[in-house]
């Protein structure tokens, strides 16, 4: 299967291409209920001298196991995050590039549990969560345009921007 670039927005920490203290990520679905994306995290999300704050590795993996849901790009399952457990496994690097994957585990009506894991260049697994989630009630957008408030599939950087 041909990666799946996925939505992004405009200001989402996470993924939003506008937000100036964003993320940034990325998001590709590989196959059904599998995404994965790429970071290298800059020195200012550090919490010690060149390790990766666990705030900041919370915020990632909570993203990444929910996305693993969302599907048709148009035609998104959005969901809220219930519960998030976090294993840090080991110190997760700023300045080295980061291999990030989500899995779609296990999906009910309103309900579904997503895990999610950052690994470093060698493949090794340094943080990993999985997350019970909840549909976001269909009425929250019943009447909003997505694509009006930046809600989109957006052109990946070119080599020069990053």
């Amino acid at each position: 299967m041909k990666p799946i670039k996925q939505p992004g927005s405009r200001m989402c920490f996470v993924c939003g291409v506008e937000n100036p203290v964003g993320l940034h990520l990325h998001f590709y679905q590989t196959e059904p209920g599998v995404i994965e994306t790429t970071y290298t995290a800059p020195e200012h999300f550090q919490g010690y001298p060149g390790v990766l704050h666990g705030g900041i590795i919370a915020t990632i993996l909570d993203e990444t196991s929910g996305r693993a849901f969302m599907g048709d790009p148009d035609n998104p399952r959005f969901m809220y995050t219930a519960r998030l457990e976090i294993k840090y496994r080991k110190t997760v690097p700023t300045g080295q590039p980061l291999r990030i994957v989500g899995k779609a585990i296990k999906s009910k009506k309103h309900t579904a549990e997503g895990w999610a894991g950052i690994y470093d260049q060698e493949g090794n697994l340094l943080a990993e969560a999985t997350s019970l989630l909840v549909d976001v009630p269909k009425k929250v957008f019943a009447d909003v345009d997505l694509a009006a408030l930046g809600w989109k599939v957006y052109p990946d950087p070119a080599a020069n921007d990053v």
